[in-house]
């Protein structure tokens, strides 16, 4: 079963169960997948479900940050509940330790030197860890890799 069959199921079962938090979740996520179909005006594959979700994993993380900043906890709180029930929908996320692995690889295969080449090893790195990595640890680890920290 793909994974967008899997978010209807489970949109199903909520609405059952009454569970409105879930369903007002998963809800947000068959609209924007919906979207991202008529944006492509195809069907999207399992790495494009994946990139959506990630997507709105990281506007619900951001949205938290920014309502713990204006002492809006109660706001903040919910966003985290969003992001850790779309956080069951990825795959598992890799550890700063599996990403300075892939990354020191990079830096091998393209012979990167020093901060200039950082384009250079973002390119062979990014494919790798598409879904299963933040884009912005990757860009710190290469960072620390490439400046010699």
């Amino acid at each position: 079963m793909g994974l967008k069959s899997e978010i209807t199921q489970d949109m199903t079962t909520a609405l059952k169960e009454g569970d409105k938090a879930k369903l007002s979740v998963l809800r947000m996520i068959v609209s924007a997948l919906k979207y991202a179909e008529i944006e492509k005006k195809d069907e999207l594959d399992e790495d494009e479900v994946i990139q959506v979700i990630s997507r709105e994993r990281k506007k619900c993380d951001e949205a938290a940050v920014e309502f713990k900043k204006g002492n809006r906890l109660d706001l903040a709180e919910k966003e985290e509940i969003e992001s850790n029930l779309l956080k069951t929908y990825l795959p598992p996320q890799l550890t700063d330790e599996e990403i300075t692995v892939i990354v020191k690889e990079a830096v091998d295969k393209t012979g990167a030197m020093g901060p200039a080449d950082m384009g250079k090893v973002m390119g062979v790195v990014m494919p790798k860890v598409k879904g299963k990595g933040d884009g912005k640890k990757v860009n710190e680890i290469v960072r620390q890799l490439l400046s010699g920290e």
